[in-house]
Order: structure tokens, then sequence, then C-alpha cells
């Protein structure tokens, strides 16, 4: 049967397919969907676990106990679970594991640009690189052949275009994989002999795999025109053919490491002119000039971005097809991203931003607390380094920084990586403040459960953490909960934790307006007559609100408030009405 699918689907269905049985990871984008696309299919276990370094360590574990598992990830998620995976490597498995690894070229929903392939390279294990997702649902068997046949770990990379691109996909049955046996073997425990003796044989399984490799099919050529060969992985092959059609040969690699040594050298003898077309860093480039053979890469093709057929056409000296513009001169809106109408976020960011507080920011759609008209962010880097980047702030700035300066984590962030920088906290004593950005949810990825929710992947109840309980046992004795909602409230407890001289924790708990069943409140609306046009309810950058500049009026959509009664509580001519009374 054929199905249009989704790239993350089809990796789903793939793991279906292969026999997988149990799946763990963390959500992220633009991986976020193959772990909930297999837990569609009853025969696999899904589930989210609190970061992914647990997730991989959960896997393997499974691996160890005998059945085909796998984890999925986005990028920066990987640089979480590198720590197990390199270990993981050397060890060795008992049955298939397959780690996905999703990145995300022009970092459309994430805080860098990051190449993954490196991880393949520095910690020895093969990388699968499917450019469609009918290569998705095959690769995962594949990956998993090799898992078993080489005794190791196999990562597939994807991409944003990928992930969330659909193509037609041929789809079979499951195959049932037995159990294997679990047997003790001291070998595994990595420390002295055992070490080196795993190194040796992953050097090994490298040289079996690089063979490999070159007769398996996962890479091909496609000779056309030999004037000019291209070596292409994922998108960029997809790029090539459509804009080059059968007009050059192309290399298409499948495996992206270890990379096929005879396979390139053969290929760069049938043609004329050899490109190297790959996004982001030039890993295939630095390997085949490595080999001696002259190529043309990223002298060409940018290192930033994602490519495009346009871009490919540009670059390789192809006639542009014209496209239509907005004209020079027209003022075009800007249109940046905004926390939804009523986001509970809104009422913290404004208050931080009301009392000029220092913001050490972190990983979630409460990033959008840095964009205008809040400006209420500094900066932030990864998951859980709100935490432990104010504490080292604070050791460094003393009073200045500790009397002014907060904290902010979403509460999946904070079981992410954020409690061990709270223990520092309280650990090496800076009189620190950290906001608990409490939703109820994981909001960042489209709403999937945390250890703090209730409520487990499928959404049966599961064991709740006390975020209140586990700060204190963290070593912080003020903790505060307040409703975001009430910015007098919030103003207050601000102002107290921030004058106290030992390490607080405000938790700000109301749910996302987004979650299905949160009841609103009827929607405000503003009376034109009482309207002076002060702008005070545009400070909090509301999706709801608007300003007519030509009748200097504020207005609100019906359709978009929620009734938080935020705005309400700015306006000083009582223009506001309606919503929660």
């Amino acid at each position: 049967m054929k199905k249009l699918m989704l790239g993350n689907a089809a990796l789903a269905r793939g793991f279906y397919e292969a026999g997988c049985k149990v799946f763990s990871s963390y959500p992220g984008t633009p991986s976020t969907e193959i772990t909930e696309e297999a837990a569609k299919y009853k025969e696999i276990y899904c589930e989210w676990a609190p970061n992914e370094k647990v997730a991989v360590e959960s896997a393997h574990g499974a691996s160890l106990g005998g059945v085909r598992a796998a984890s999925a990830m986005k990028h920066v998620g990987l640089n979480v679970a590198a720590d197990p995976i390199f270990t993981i490597s050397y060890q060795g498995l008992n049955a298939g594991l397959v780690i996905v690894v999703a990145d995300d070229p022009a970092f459309h929903s994430s805080q860098n640009e990051q190449d993954s392939r490196h991880y393949a390279i520095g910690s020895k294990i093969p990388m699968l690189e499917p450019s469609d997702s009918q290569e998705c649902l095959d690769f995962v068997k594949t990956a998993y052949e090799i898992s078993d046949k080489f005794n190791t770990p196999v990562f597939i990379r994807t991409c944003t275009r990928v992930a969330h691109s659909q193509s037609v996909v041929e789809v079979g049955e499951r195959v049932e994989v037995p159990q294997v046996p679990y047997v003790k073997d001291q070998m595994k425990v990595m420390m002295t002999k055992a070490v080196k003796l795993a190194h040796d044989r992953v050097e090994q399984r490298t040289l079996e795999l690089a063979e490999w490799a070159c007769t398996s099919g996962i890479n091909r050529m496609e000779m056309g025109g030999t004037e000019i060969g291209i070596i292409a992985d994922s998108t960029s092959y997809q790029y090539a053919k459509e804009v080059f059609g059968d007009e050059v040969s192309i290399l298409k690699i499948g495996m992206v490491y270890p990379l096929p040594e005879k396979m390139i050298r053969d290929f760069a003898s049938k043609v004329d002119e050899l490109y190297v077309m790959e996004e982001l860093d030039p890993i295939i480039e630095t390997y085949v000039k490595s080999l001696g053979i002259k190529c043309f890469g990223k002298d060409k093709f940018p290192i930033c971005g994602e490519f495009s057929q346009n871009l490919v056409r540009k670059v390789m000296g192809k006639s542009v097809p014209e496209v239509f513009a907005i004209s020079e001169g027209i003022e075009i809106p800007a249109r940046p991203p905004v926390m939804c109408a009523g986001c509970p976020h809104r009422g913290i960011f404004y208050t931080l931003k009301k009392n000029k507080c220092n913001v050490y920011g972190d990983i979630g759609c409460y990033t959008l607390g840095a964009v205008a008209p809040l400006n209420a962010m500094d900066l932030n880097v990864c998951m859980g380094a709100s935490c432990s980047g104010l504490h080292g702030f604070n050791k460094a700035m003393g009073k200045d920084g500790e009397k002014n300066s907060v904290a902010v984590i979403g509460d999946s962030t904070f079981m992410h990586s954020g409690m061990t920088g709270l223990s520092t906290i309280a650990y090496n004593g800076s009189n620190s403040t950290v906001i608990i950005l409490d939703n109820s949810i994981t909001g960042m990825t489209g709403h999937q459960q945390n250890p703090t929710t209730g409520k487990n992947l499928y959404g049966d109840p599961a064991s709740k953490v006390d975020l209140e309980a586990l700060c204190r046992a963290l070593g912080v004795n003020r903790v505060k909960v307040v409703d975001p909602y009430d910015l007098a409230a919030v103003e207050t407890v601000l102002k107290e934790e921030l004058a106290a001289e030992e390490p607080s924790v405000i938790i700000s708990r109301r749910p996302c307006v987004m979650i299905k069943g949160i009841r609103h409140n009827p929607p405000l609306k503003i009376e034109n007559e009482k309207c002076k046009g002060c702008k005070s309810c545009m400070k909090i950058g509301c999706p709801a609100i608007a300003f007519n500049k030509e009748t200097k009026k504020a207005s609100i959509d019906p359709t978009l408030c929620v009734g938080c009664n935020v705005c309400k509580q700015l306006c000083s001519f009582d223009a506001i009405t309606g919503g929660a009374e």
C-alpha cells in the first residue's frame, strides 16, 4: 500500500515495521512527531523522558534487555545525549539500537545551526541520512540490520525539510524480532582492559562498515552527463536532481559515516569536474580532499543556512527563473513571532521589564519574551543554562546582580536540566532568584507531557513532580507561587524575593491557554468613549490588541481574547471591560 507521509511519520512507520519495541525521547523540533507517531502503534512502548541523556540511556537499557529500541531528538538534544552515546559505541549492544537526530539548518526553531555528522565521526557510530520519506522508512530497517550485524548503535540524521515534508511511501508489515536473552559479560564494564579492547573493536568495525558502504546499495551512483559530477546527501541530493536531472552524474550518499572511499574514488574518476553539495559543514568535502581528490565545495556553496533549487542554479551558473516580488518602496509590516493571546508568561515578562531586571532566559516558548514590545530577556544559551548561568553571573556581580537579576525557566526545561543549576545556587550560596514558568505542559514543541503534568505520553495518569517540594529538597527555603495574571501580586513577590538574602524560587503557575479543555473567560472589550489612546495596553504585546492610528483608539479582537485581564490592569481610564470580573 502506498501512502503520502511526512518524513517523521515514515520514520515511525519504519520503527514499527522493523520490530522496535521501546522508544524513549525528549521532544524537540523538528524531531517531535517521530515519537508521537510511533506511539500510535500499540506494539511499540513509547515515552517522554526528562531529557535526551535519560532517553538514550533508557533505550540502551532496553537494548541490553534484548529488544530493538530507539530514541529521537533534535540536534541540540544530541549535545545532551553525547555522554552516554560515546561510551555505548564502545560497549556495544544486545539488540538493535537506533538514534534519530534531526538537524535544523536555518534554525527555524533552534538557538543555533549544528551539523550532527560531527558526532558520528567523533563517536565512531555509523550514520545514515535519508533524503525523502520512503528512505526514512527504509533506512530505519537498514539501520537495525547494521546495528545487529556490527554490534553498534546507528544514527539516522534528518533535517527540517526531510522531517516535515511529504512524499509517497510504500508501507509493509511488521516483523516481530525475538527477544535476545541477556548474558552477563564483565567486558561490558567500561574500565581498564575492557576499554582498550573495546576501542580496538570499534576501529575494526569502522573499517568493515566502510567496506560495507561501498557494496550495500546505501550509497549509489546515478550516471548522466560526465562533465559535472556531484556528491550530495539528504535534501542537497533532491535539489541537485531537480535542477539538473540527468545532465550531470550524482553520487548519492546515504551513509555519511563512514564514507565509501572506493566508491568516491571510482566516481571521481568518471567525471571531469567534481562538486560536493552539502548543507552546513564541509564534512564530505573534507573527506574527499583528504583522498587527494580535487573538488569544489564550500568555495562555491554557503556554509550557513539551507540550500534551495534556486541557490543551486545560481551557484552552478544556471539561469534562475523569474519570480514575482513585492515592489521596492512598499512598506511591509514586520511579523515577529509573539506569545499567544492570554499567554500566562506575558504578565511575568511585563513585570520584569517594568522593574528593569536582568533576565537570564532559557529555551522554550517563553523565549519570545525577548521580542518587542516586552524586550524582557537578556540572553539564553541552552536548556537549563538560566539557573547555573544566573548563579555565575551573581557570583561575579555580587549585590549589584543579586538584587536585580533573575533566571526564567519553564517547568519542562526545569525537569530537563534546570534542577542541577538550582542545586548549585543553593549549594554554593548565591542569592539568586529563579522564576519557574509552570504552564502545565511542554509548550514549545506542541504540548507534550512532562514529569510535572501528571500525565504520560499517552495522556494516562502518571506520577506528578511537586515543584515546590522539589525546590525545597534541592536546598531552597524560599519558594513562592504566584498567578501571572495578577500583576500586583507578581510585582510584590518579585520585589520580596530579589530583596531576600538567600536563594529563592518563584513559581508562576497558570496553564497554557492552548491546552485542550482549558476554559477561557469572556473576551474583553474597549469602550471607545473612555479610551484615551495612551497605548498602555499595547505594552504587553498581546496579538488580540490593535491600535488604530487614525482614530487613536485601541481595540480587542474577541476571537483571540481569552479574558485574562492583564491588559485591564494596565488601563488607568477603566476603558477595558468584560473578562473575569
